[in-house]
């Protein structure tokens, strides 16, 4: 039978506990720094996206308005099944990069022509993981997105980059 004694000298290689301690304690600061940068980051790239996917949307109604004899806008659905949008923007209320889509169509009434509402609303605004923190809007009443902080925008909202 072979008996191995285990001996602790001083002069040993590794690590020590309080080094081991010092290294994690720094990981932890980087990583308290660096998550809300990097979340942050990710709001501003879904909110950015947001923005560009409304300037979309309104093209394609645009697009969808003149080759229907103009007689109307398109819902999501139909805007995504045609050539006009992206097929992740079909279905009721769409989730797109944190955001949610809703569109509203006012019929052609007399007169007055159709109109179009569409929204940007992030999927979750508030907390730490916050997908976006800006609401967003464009619609056939107005010629550029427009943004609000706190509620779902609408036309008397701001444009995005504006006063």
């Amino acid at each position: 039978m072979i008996h191995t004694k285990i001996k602790g000298s001083r002069g040993e290689r590794g690590f020590s506990l309080v080094e081991l301690m010092i290294v994690i304690s720094i990981i932890g600061i980087l990583v308290a720094i660096g998550i809300p940068a990097w979340q942050s980051s990710i709001r501003s790239t879904n909110e950015a996206a947001a923005i560009s996917h409304l300037q979309r949307i309104s093209t394609a109604q645009v697009t969808y308005y003149n080759t229907k004899n103009r007689s109307g806008y398109g819902t999501l659905d139909e805007l995504s099944t045609g050539s006009y949008l992206d097929r992740r923007f079909g279905g009721d209320t769409p989730v797109v990069d944190g955001y949610i889509y809703t569109i509203a169509l006012t019929p052609k009434s007399g007169t007055q022509p159709p109109e179009f509402h569409a929204n940007a609303n992030p999927q979750k605004p508030t907390g730490l993981t916050a997908t976006g923190t800006r609401f967003f809007y464009i619609g056939s009443d107005v010629g550029a997105p427009t943004s609000n902080q706190e509620k779902p925008a609408s036309a008397e909202d701001p444009p995005v980059g504006g006063g």
